[in-house]
């Protein structure tokens, strides 16, 4: 998670946030936009299918007007999408890999798994959004792919360990078509600024290599004497 320093960075470079949106809350305490939601009070859209943390955002989070809570997944289609869950990680059954499966070498079982309602991010998007965080354990191609927003900036889980987004090209590609630049990353995620709404100095590129790099060389470290991930039928 990169929630106090997405909050700091965005800050610091004065973009303007009057709406932010999170997919995939998980629970709320660890809410990537926490801050913009209890400091700055700005408009919030969360999108969480999981019951035990819909409850919990709810209770979290019912008290401000300005939070709006969609209870339920978002994917590639309207209708219902089968859901694995292992701790913290929770992830559509129907991808080629998650986190999971990459650095735990998880295999799915039945008594893991559980239906929830799913619908097309263009569905719930009006196109105001301002600052996007989704971690969806690998479906964060299906947020862009069907975004109308174009928000200043763009954080998204794509990375970890061993782990690497299954529809990485995908994202990279839509980067670059819409005038995306990487701007820094940590463990897990990589943040994304449009181009003009901010600018970036030597100090933030050399940032990013440098982080780069470390996440480079943990993925090899931790790579060496990996078993390959199992995916069952």
């Amino acid at each position: 998670m990169v929630s106090n320093e997405l909050y700091k960075r965005s800050k610091l470079k004065r973009v303007p946030i009057q709406h932010v949106c999170e997919v995939g809350v998980y629970s709320p305490e660890l809410s990537n936009i926490l801050d913009f939601i209890t400091r700055d009070r700005v408009r919030t859209t969360l999108v969480e299918p999981g019951p035990e943390n819909i409850a919990a955002i709810e209770k979290a989070f019912g008290k401000y007007a300005h939070v709006h809570l969609y209870p339920f997944a978002i994917y590639d289609h309207h209708g219902v999408l089968e859901l694995a869950q292992l701790g913290e990680s929770t992830f559509a059954t129907s991808l080629p890999f998650s986190p999971a499966m990459i650095n735990d070498s998880y295999v799915v079982k039945n008594e893991d798994t559980f239906s929830v309602a799913c619908v097309r991010f263009d569905e719930i998007d009006d196109g105001t959004i301002d600052l996007l965080s989704v971690d969806t354990e690998g479906c964060e191609w299906y947020v862009l792919k069907y975004m109308k927003s174009r928000p200043a900036i763009i954080s998204l889980e794509t990375h970890g360990k061993v782990y690497s987004n299954p529809y990485l090209p995908e994202i990279n590609a839509w980067m670059a078509s819409n005038g995306y630049k990487r701007w820094f990353i940590n463990r897990t995620d990589t943040v994304y600024y449009r181009e003009g709404t901010l600018a970036t100095d030597w100090r933030e590129a050399f940032q990013l290599w440098w982080r780069e790099t470390g996440v480079k060389l943990r993925k090899v470290r931790k790579s060496i004497g990996k078993k390959p991930a199992v995916k069952t039928a």
